[in-house]
């Protein structure tokens, strides 16, 4: 919906509905004559045969706009899903690179950067993003990767022209976008943000005080969301987490590395729908559970990187004042959901703040065990400068695997 608020150092950038989708096209497509833009669509074998995928790429076949697109296919070990991959990514043409990671070729990539003592060991969509910004950055014409999710139930080209619009246009400097929207069919999603993110900012705030990367992660509307843009030059300096903190920890480099007023969020002006994390009470190393847990170690550990020192008492602390924070928000989301005509489950609500708030305590257990927590993979600077053409042999491999295809 329209408005004009600007809260935090970041800027927002609104759909304020008075622009319409060919002249978002038009004028993208003669920024990036200039300022050419790679895509990344991390996926697995399971999610390239839903029907979100499909649409995806039927529309960005129509798109003049992105000048190359890379898929990392993971997750994905025989050889029918890179073939079908090939298949149903043919009508993007020549643009499109399939990057497979879980192939012959792949695999002995990664097992040579083990063997030489980098991190590339946990699959996944960290790692995905991690070798399509190396693929990527072989080409020194690109000058930013914009990034989605390929399980966008509702997608639209128009997501990649807002988000792609604000690094291109040559009137605009940010090196950072980042997409917001809402999660909303018949009721709302998004519990992680609504129910664990935004009143754990307001804890942190009030209990640790007013810390300016806590300011910056505030700033964003969906803090989670799959969808963003960076610089080439901000992609290779970046580390990557390869857990469920691979959103934050991705801010958490952006805000090290850049600065606050060279980063945006941007509108995409619908009501967004991809699929759902199961919430695992039971089981805390799977769903919501395993994702909240990685969330709160990685800012937990950020902030102690900043000089912020915690004590078990903090983590008391923490959590009585994020369980008053989330059920202050539980009676808004209520109140929201009825003025909207949206189904409103309440008590699901509360059983899913109870959760995360036990996952406080877990997390802050696991940061005093380990305060480091595992390596994030290496910045692409830090490879480059022991193996200066891996970014060619990507492209190799990528090349190689297609010539292989086509021979079968």
């Amino acid at each position: 919906m329209p408005d004009f608020d600007q809260t935090g150092p970041i800027t927002t950038i609104h759909d304020l509905g008075t622009v319409c989708t060919d002249v978002l096209e038009r004028d993208l497509t003669t920024a990036t004559e200039s300022y050419p833009i790679g895509l990344v669509l991390p996926i697995t074998a399971a999610d390239m045969r839903a029907a979100p995928f499909r649409n995806i790429v039927q529309q960005l076949s129509q798109t003049k706009f992105i000048d190359t697109i890379v898929i990392v296919l993971n997750r994905a070990e025989q050889p029918s899903d890179y073939q079908e991959m090939c298949q149903l990514v043919a009508p993007l043409g020549d643009r499109a690179h399939i990057l497979w990671t879980d192939g012959p070729r792949g695999s002995k990539l990664i097992n040579e950067l083990n063997d030489s003592e980098f991190n590339l060991s946990t699959p996944g969509k960290g790692r995905a993003v991690w070798f399509a910004f190396g693929y990527l950055l072989a080409d020194p014409r690109l000058k930013a990767f914009a990034l989605h999710d390929c399980d966008i139930v509702d997608y639209e080209s128009e997501i990649l022209m807002r988000l792609c619009l604000p690094m291109a246009h040559p009137g605009l400097d940010f090196d950072f976008c980042k997409a917001y929207y809402a999660r909303c069919t018949d009721r709302m999603h998004g519990r992680v943000v609504r129910l664990l993110i935004a009143p754990i900012l307001r804890a942190l705030i009030a209990v640790l005080g007013t810390d300016e990367f806590l300011v910056f992660l505030n700033s964003f509307r969906y803090p989670l969301a799959g969808e963003f843009a960076v610089t080439s030059a901000l992609a290779r300096s970046n580390r990557i987490p390869s857990d469920w903190g691979l959103e934050v920890g991705t801010l958490a480099e952006v805000f090290r590395n850049s600065s606050p007023k060279r980063c945006c969020q941007v509108d995409l002006g619908r009501l967004y729908e991809h699929k759902h994390q199961a919430l695992s009470l039971n089981d805390p190393t799977k769903g919501l559970m395993k994702m909240t847990s990685d969330i709160l170690t990685s800012i937990f550990r950020t902030l102690s990187s900043r000089g912020m020192v915690f004590h078990s008492g903090h983590f008391v602390s923490i959590r009585s004042a994020y369980l008053r924070a989330a059920q202050d928000a539980i009676r808004q989301y209520h109140a929201d959901s009825l003025m909207n005509s949206l189904v409103y489950d309440r008590h699901a609500e509360e059983i899913a703040v109870e959760g995360f708030a036990e996952q406080i305590m877990a997390s802050g257990a696991d940061f005093h065990e380990d305060p480091s927590g595992s390596e994030s993979m290496p910045t692409w600077t830090r490879v480059l400068s022991a193996f200066p053409n891996f970014p060619h042999r990507l492209r190799d491999v990528a090349r190689q695997d297609a010539e292989d295809h086509v021979t079968v």
